[in-house]
């Protein structure tokens, strides 16, 4: 009987129990004042969909976009009607001319470091897209960039609002699968010239400078940052990778099959990057020492708990403001709810540390060890 009501309560704690953090969710309100942001760089294909987002958003409000290349910038406005007056070259004179609230970058994750540097001399909060930065000692300098005018530095991934991934954290933080010992996570699709990203896209995905990587940082970012996540924010002891290019033709300069092996003292993580998968796909298996969490897409978890049997779970709504990336952002420039989580400066900093690694791993063939 006591098992039957301790695997009741796990379910109920992963099914059903709001975030104790979800004070803010009255930052949401339709009656408050929107959001005032600005876009840095429109280079990253997910500023097609940030805008598709905010299109009929009353909570946002695109004040400014700094990007060097004009004609870019002239796509997108006549494909979202965005009024030329937002336009400016220059992000530092952008800054100087607008003040906004926020600042969204979408430029390659090479240009991260600069974008943070030039924020921060404005003391402006910034959200960019993953990863963090194509190197451990990026990282550090906009760590230090950050601390230095106090603002926050938030990271933003599709997984991060996923209910399921939710669902399986409160698992874990439940111990309600016991002590981890291997987490497997899958992200990948065919590889961005099969599904025709766009051509600034492609051109710095595929720069080894521009992107740090191939699939290793395109893909692994995401089970670098769920993992550490998961393992609330501890550096593995060691990371080992391989990589591969199974379509030199298409990819000559950067790997396209990433796989990762990041090694704790009692838990292991297997993070599979690739541009090679006949369909796209984004999961994690998480296996303790008592049962197991299957992420099924974004909304369902398969739990298998002991003395029973498993069962497929639809995820509760995760609870305001972790659902939306652009409510998280609110809630934290707005209300003042401190980062945490997989968006979180901290928990990126050590994701790209393993990513840093990994790259360092499949290029010299031996495990590379992790220290602060």
């Amino acid at each position: 009987m006591r098992r039957s009501i301790f695997v009741l309560f796990v379910l109920t704690v992963a099914f059903t129990i709001p975030d104790s953090r979800s004070q803010t969710s009255q930052s949401t309100d339709s009656s408050a004042a929107p959001l005032r942001v600005a876009i840095a760089g429109m280079a990253h294909g997910h500023t097609n969909g940030f805008l598709q987002r905010v299109k009929n958003r009353h909570d946002v409000e695109i004040i400014g976009v700094a990007e060097t290349d004009r004609k870019l910038f002239d796509r997108y406005a006549a494909d979202f009607h965005l009024d030329a007056s937002l336009y400016h070259a220059d992000l530092d004179e952008m800054l100087n001319a607008i003040h906004p609230q926020a600042v969204l970058i979408y430029t390659n994750t090479y240009d991260h470091r600069r974008a943070v540097e030039a924020c921060a001399k404005h003391k402006v909060p910034v959200m960019m897209e993953k990863p963090l930065a194509v190197s451990d000692a990026d990282a550090r300098a906009i760590q230090r960039a950050a601390q230095s005018a106090k603002i926050p530095v938030l990271v933003n991934y599709e997984t991060t609002w996923y209910r399921s991934n939710r669902a399986a954290y409160e698992l874990v933080h439940a111990n309600a699968l016991g002590g981890i010992r291997k987490v497997v996570v899958h992200d990948g699709h065919p590889g961005p010239k099969k599904i025709n990203v766009q051509p600034e896209f492609f051109a710095w995905l595929t720069d080894p400078k521009l992107g740090g990587a191939g699939a290793l940082f395109d893909f692994g970012c995401y089970g670098a940052d769920l993992m550490t996540w998961l393992m609330d924010g501890k550096r593995p002891d060691s990371v080992t990778a391989v990589t591969q290019h199974f379509q030199p033709d298409i990819y000559p300069h950067v790997d396209d099959e990433a796989t990762v092996v990041v090694a704790y003292p009692k838990a292991v993580a297997i993070l599979q990057a690739s541009w090679n998968w006949p369909f796209d796909r984004k999961d994690m298996e998480v296996y303790g020492e008592t049962g197991y969490a299957i992420t099924v897409k974004r909304d369902d978890i398969r739990v298998r708990l002991p003395k029973a049997e498993e069962r497929l779970e639809n995820a509760k709504p995760v609870p305001a403001p972790y659902e939306d990336s652009l409510k998280y952002l609110r809630a934290i420039v707005v209300d003042g709810l401190k980062p945490d989580g997989p968006s979180s400066l901290e928990t990126n900093i050590v994701a790209t540390q393993i990513l840093d690694a990994a790259r360092q791993s499949a290029a010299s063939g031996k495990a590379v060890r992790i220290t602060d």
